[in-house]
């Protein structure tokens, strides 16, 4: 049954010239300037880039797809919609890459929203995680001067010039202090701050030319998510109190490690940490290597997650694999997890995340009253809770419907839910626009962690269900305890909290015990 007939869709005279136009004229001036070295500190060359990019995609589109009448069922239409999307994704990359700063970030939250968008504007995006264009040890240097007045060789002795890593918006080299003290430092781009108002700005314009064009692609949510996090990421001062918060947190995780800030080398721009080494939690050749357990492994992350997002409410959300480190040396008895880049976390409320708990439970257990009420209570239009109950437990609804504690997830099925996407990318989108802002940030953590059970061949062992779903009943139930106005009532909520956490419990016996024999 199709959900909606999309039909053929023309592209608005206003808007066609509207872009156009715009390109021309943002070219003309950007021509003016191309003499100068620095261009690309030139706000008309980086919009003329944006509204080109627009015009190019929608022009792809149009062509190729929206040109003809289709039957939307046959091989050839999937086809072309493939290819479509396969060539925006393109474009849409290479204007990251050229305009650097908050257009890689973008890049990068689409890239991980794996279950939710086409998968060739997820699969290309993700290049942005581990392959963003890098600055000079000049300009770094420059930075370092201007924040820290003073000249950075007489702050390190050692400082390598191959970054360990280039992200949206800084890149990390590894230095050593005078004192020999091996450390990481994190030096922002010197171009984001002058240019995020404008850039901003022009990402919106191309998202709503999208959105006119294709009706289906509403994603106002993305720039709204960009604009209101942007400024937390670009202080880097917070990003180290953010650290050290998470460190206090699970501070009882011995296998968990956060570096240390060395607090008299940091500004906004500048971060200076302890220097950490391991292999990604992604690269299984290091983690098979090292004699990492997988399952091991997989099991501390679903439960560091689960307690961030159910229990305390501060989650570290951007655990894309660059930025989880696992080591094991010989003769340890268990793996060190190292956890890196504290600037995006998401803090959630009581009330979210009870009702996100809640409406975890009701998936669990096969609740659709549920589902639908705690839905409608993040924002859900009613008749879309088996969508969202869909989106948030990354599996299609006949799984669900049969019992997500019983059947479980597999690569087929993980093809067959990204293979429906575009056919209700609607409303899909839909949900996105509504939904409680602070799921937007545990969406997109979620679909990274299960991109890195995938990566861990773990999807199917089900390593951090049990935890998940003990954090949720202790979140509702710390909620329900608070609320509760009689003794009776409280006794009541006590009994039921120490009866689900029994069997829970001895499910994970069953779980190890089967896993262990099978």
């Amino acid at each position: 049954m199709k959900l909606f007939n999309m039909g053929r869709i023309k592209l608005p005279r206003v808007i066609k010239y509207g872009i156009y136009g715009t390109v021309a004229v943002g070219c003309s001036f950007g021509v003016l300037k191309l003499q100068d070295s620095d261009y690309d500190s030139f706000a008309v060359v980086r919009a003329s880039r944006t509204a080109f990019a627009a015009a190019e995609i929608g022009k792809t589109y149009k062509t190729m797809l929206y040109s003809k009448e289709w039957d939307k069922t046959s091989k050839e239409y999937l086809e072309m919609k493939s290819l479509c999307h396969q060539i925006g994704a393109q474009k849409l990359l290479e204007l990251c890459k050229a305009n650097k700063g908050v257009y890689i970030k973008v890049g990068q939250h689409v890239g991980a929203l794996d279950y939710l968008l086409p998968t060739e504007y997820v699969t290309t995006m993700r290049i942005l995680h581990k392959d963003a264009p890098k600055n000079t040890v000049e300009e770094l240097y420059k930075v370092i001067q201007e924040d820290l007045k003073a000249d950075p060789k007489e702050l390190f002795e050692e400082f390598d010039p191959e970054p360990l890593g280039t992200a949206s918006l800084a890149q990390v080299h590894k230095a050593k202090l005078k004192d020999g003290t091996e450390v990481a430092v994190k030096v922002q781009h010197h171009f984001v701050r002058k240019n995020i108002s404008i850039d901003l700005k022009w990402m919106e314009f191309i998202i709503i030319t999208m959105s006119k064009v294709f009706p289906e692609f509403q994603m106002q949510w993305l720039i709204d998510e960009t604009k209101k996090n942007i400024t937390k990421e670009l202080d880097f001062l917070q990003e180290g109190h953010n650290a050290e918060r998470v460190a206090a947190l699970f501070s009882g995780y011995k296998w968990l490690k956060v570096p240390k800030i060395f607090w008299d080398y940091c500004t906004e721009r500048v971060l200076v940490m302890e220097y950490v080494d391991g292999g990604q939690v992604n690269d299984v050749a290091y983690i098979d290597k090292h004699k990492i357990n997988r399952y091991n492994l997989a099991t501390k992350l679903g439960d560091l997650y689960s307690h961030m997002i159910f229990i305390s409410g501060f989650v570290h959300s951007d655990p894309h694999p660059g930025n989880i480190l696992v080591k094991k040396e010989p003769g340890d008895s268990d793996v060190t997890v190292y956890l890196l880049d504290h600037g995006l976390y998401a803090q959630l409320t009581d009330d979210f995340r009870y009702h996100y708990s809640k409406l975890w439970l009701s998936i669990i257990d096969r609740n659709k009253d549920e589902m639908r009420l705690h839905s409608e209570a993040l924002g859900i239009r009613k008749e879309l809770y088996g969508l969202f109950a869909c989106m948030v437990a990354g599996r299609p609804w006949d799984s669900i419907m049969k019992g997500i504690s019983k059947t479980k997830p597999s690569a087929e099925e993980k093809q067959t839910f990204q293979n429906e996407v575009p056919n209700i990318l609607h409303f899909i989108t839909e949900c996105l626009e509504h939904v409680d802002r602070q799921a937007l940030l545990v969406l997109k953590t979620n679909d990274l962690i299960r991109s890195i059970e995938y990566a861990l061949g773990m999807q199917e062992k089900m390593s951090g269900f049990v935890v998940m779903s003990q954090c949720c009943v202790e979140s509702v139930y710390k909620q329900e305890y608070k609320n509760a106005n009689s003794i009776l009532k409280k006794s009541y909520l006590n009994i039921k909290f120490g009866w689900s956490m029994f069997m829970l419990y001895m499910y994970s016996v069953y779980l190890g015990l089967y896993f262990k024999f099978l």
